[in-house]
């Protein structure tokens, strides 16, 4: 089989099932493991080099109100490899190519691969989508294993959680900081499962643009800056940038995490950004009974 995978988070779950060797096309956004990164390159992005998230913001808005692309696809790179399956979402055009825009390029090339869309808002969503890409590839009893491996440590982590002492710490975690976004998908449910209370954001919807009135309204006990799209450099600059300009609830502690790794795309490494959150919550609720003490 000839897969070309069009989104960061199932390339890496292909890899992970034992289907890597078959990945032949992948996006510019696949990064892990970084055997992926061998691969050719099928889409770029549309959006200029070294914006600052307002502009970011600024240029998706424009692109989304004129219906232009955010992604390009490349046509002449995708015929050449002559896939059997192609993996593309129709879950947010500002985080991948569309469907649509697949869809119409393999019509156009007169190509036959089967297109599999792959389109999480849950925790549940995303192992399932585990278990799609198996049934897809063959690798049916490589997906069961990895799908028992996360679901254990889901279990684990929210046991760890739930044994802990006092009230949960207020988490105001931010998907984007110039305007800022609220979390949404399967984010609040990482959150609750680490111990903590998601602020502002819904357990299977899209995030949502929020006022800073809003996040000081609701009282964070921390503030957790994970911006899709960012590595954890990238975040933590932005985190530094946020606690410089006074806009953040004073006196209330900022982390910064590796948002594409463990965050926003919803692959094998969720489970990790649960385990930092964990830790990082553990700590807020120390300081705040020595606080008290």
């Amino acid at each position: 089989m000839r897969i070309v995978s069009l989104l960061p988070s199932t390339t890496e779950i292909l890899f992970a099932i034992g289907a890597g060797d078959d990945v032949v096309g992948v996006t510019f956004e696949c990064d892990y493991p970084e055997e992926a990164r061998t691969r050719t390159i099928v889409s770029t992005s549309a959006m200029p080099e070294g914006l600052r998230p307002a502009e970011i913001d600024a240029f998706v808005a424009v692109a989304m109100e004129r219906g232009e692309d955010l992604y390009h696809l490349d046509e002449g790179a995708l015929a050449g490899l002559d896939a059997d399956l192609v993996v593309t979402q129709d879950l947010c055009a500002v985080c991948a190519v569309d469907v649509s825009v697949v869809d119409d390029a393999l019509a156009h090339l007169g190509c036959t691969a089967e297109v599999l869309t792959i389109d999480p808002h849950t925790l549940d969503d995303v192992i399932e989508s585990i278990l799609r890409l198996g049934a897809a590839t063959g690798r049916e009893e490589a997906a069961a294993a990895l799908v028992k491996q996360q679901r254990g440590h889901l279990v684990s982590a929210a046991m760890r959680s739930a044994f802990r002492s006092g009230e949960r710490p207020r988490v105001m975690l931010l998907e984007w900081t110039d305007p800022p976004f609220a979390p949404g998908h399967w984010i609040p449910e990482m959150i609750e499962i680490a111990g903590g209370e998601p602020l502002l954001g819904t357990p299977g919807e899209k995030s949502r643009r929020v006022t800073w009135d809003a996040v000081h309204d609701a009282r964070p006990d921390v503030v957790v800056v994970a911006p899709c799209g960012y590595d954890l450099a990238g975040a933590r600059a932005l985190a530094d940038d946020l606690a410089a300009s006074g806009v953040l609830p004073a006196g209330v502690p900022v982390h910064a995490v590796d948002a594409n790794a463990s965050w926003a795309r919803p692959g094998t490494r969720l489970v990790e950004g649960i385990d930092e959150l964990s830790v990082i919550l553990a700590r807020v609720q120390r300081d705040r009974v020595r606080s008290r003490g």
